[in-house]
């Protein structure tokens, strides 16, 4: 740590922000809630647009950083490039003079951070953090220079991290709109004839099958049932990892459980209960858990089996939102009733060539993404501590990425 850094409080840092829109006020702005913010990866899940006049809002400017403010969500912070209005449950946070704003953004990013946050938390059901408290933390801060090529480091991660998501869901849009020309709108082979079938006119030569004849659903285990014994271990993967991925707050499970439970990159998983979805898992090694199904195929190659079930998800969704229990699900049933349009063997391979070579891209940019994000977690402290200088850290992002 260089000597120019000096000791301040968080407080003399950061200022909270209190600009409340009544009800009624905020109604069509684009809105942030807990829900939207990803835990650990500073992105957001997506965004809504509020249309609640029944209850406030709090305002926040392009460039404020957003902090989750209820102890399970502590590591949820983000600072979106644009305005709009969020949960009272999010503290709204802007750098005081003197301190770079994206530096304070890292900083509240910081385990550190979140471990103070977590001691100074009151309450028993949603416990919350103490703003009172932590404003009188104190740390070395180094000159507002050094805090900006800090800042510009972390940042330089974040944004390659955000183009290779940005690139992915590029590939992704691709390959669907491939997949829907091909197999759904037969754009290329309507002039080669059509026949009826199931699932009206197909061409001519081609079958239509169960979506359960295609793959194959493998449910997962009740992992509790398969405790870690000792330090080895393996992260369960439920359905809220399937949008977060792996925490620490993620569940533990043996990894002497079969080898066909056992999830890799490059897994095609499916929630059939709760809240249903596909994905491409690109979150490390872990156990697969009930209520999840991991699906393959030693026939079909995984872009087509993957792009039926999304295909076919809106309709397992509304299966599942119209059971009369709290946890919507799919059956069994469900998956044979669902047909897909199969091609002859030449055409799909033809496909092939085309279609893998994007998914493959998927999953090495999310792969990538992943690296970077423990690039990122790994200098963040240690160039906040000074533990490492900001020469030393360019050279190691340099090198790395």
């Amino acid at each position: 740590m260089s000597s120019s850094w000096q000791a301040k409080r968080f407080g003399d840092c950061a200022g909270l922000i209190h600009n409340t829109c009544l009800p009624g006020e905020s109604e069509g702005m684009p809105y942030i809630g807990l829900e939207h913010i990803e835990e650990r990866s500073l992105r957001l899940f997506g965004l809504g647009t509020t249309s609640d006049v029944t209850s406030a809002k709090s305002r926040f400017e392009s460039g404020d950083i957003l902090f989750g403010k209820l102890r399970p969500y502590f590591r949820k912070v983000v600072m979106p490039m644009f305005s709009g209005v969020c949960s009272t449950d999010i503290w709204v946070v802007r750098a005081k003079k003197g301190t770079d704003q994206r530096y304070l953004f890292y900083w509240m990013a910081s385990q550190e951070f979140v471990d103070l946050a977590t001691q100074a938390s009151e309450g028993t059901k949603m416990p919350r953090a103490k703003w009172d408290f932590l404003e009188r933390v104190e740390k070395p801060v180094p000159p507002l220079p050094e805090q900006r090529t800090i800042a510009h480091i972390l940042c330089t991660l974040d944004d390659k991290i955000e183009n290779n998501h940005r690139m992915s869901r590029t590939l992704e849009a691709m390959a669907q709109a491939l997949f829907k020309s091909r197999f759904v709108d037969f754009e290329p082979f309507r002039d080669q004839g059509m026949q009826k079938s199931p699932l009206g006119e197909i061409p001519m030569g081609w079958q239509t099958k169960p979506l359960d004849e295609v793959a194959s659903f493998l449910n997962g285990l009740a992992l509790q049932r398969y405790p870690p014994n000792g330090e080895d271990y393996l992260p369960a993967i439920k359905i809220a990892e399937l949008r977060r991925g792996v925490t620490e707050s993620s569940g533990r499970a043996s990894p002497s459980i079969g080898k066909e439970y056992i999830v890799k990159d490059g897994d095609i998983l499916f929630s059939w209960s709760g809240s249903l979805e596909a994905c491409i898992w690109c979150g490390g090694t872990g156990a697969l858990n009930q209520h999840l199904f991991k699906v393959t195929s030693a026939v079909y190659p995984k872009w087509f089996y993957y792009h039926w079930i999304l295909h076919h998800l809106p309709a397992f969704k509304a299966i599942a939102a119209g059971k009369a229990t709290t946890m919507g699900h799919i059956q069994r049933q469900h998956l044979t009733s669902a047909l897909v349009v199969v091609p002859p063997r030449s055409i799909l391979d033809k496909m092939d060539r085309t279609i893998s070579p994007l998914l493959d891209g998927i999953i090495n940019l999310n792969l990538e993404a992943r690296t970077i994000a423990m690039i990122r977690d790994t200098l963040l402290p240690k160039l906040l501590s000074g533990e490492i200088l900001v020469k030393e850290a360019e050279e190691f992002v340099e090198e790395s990425t």
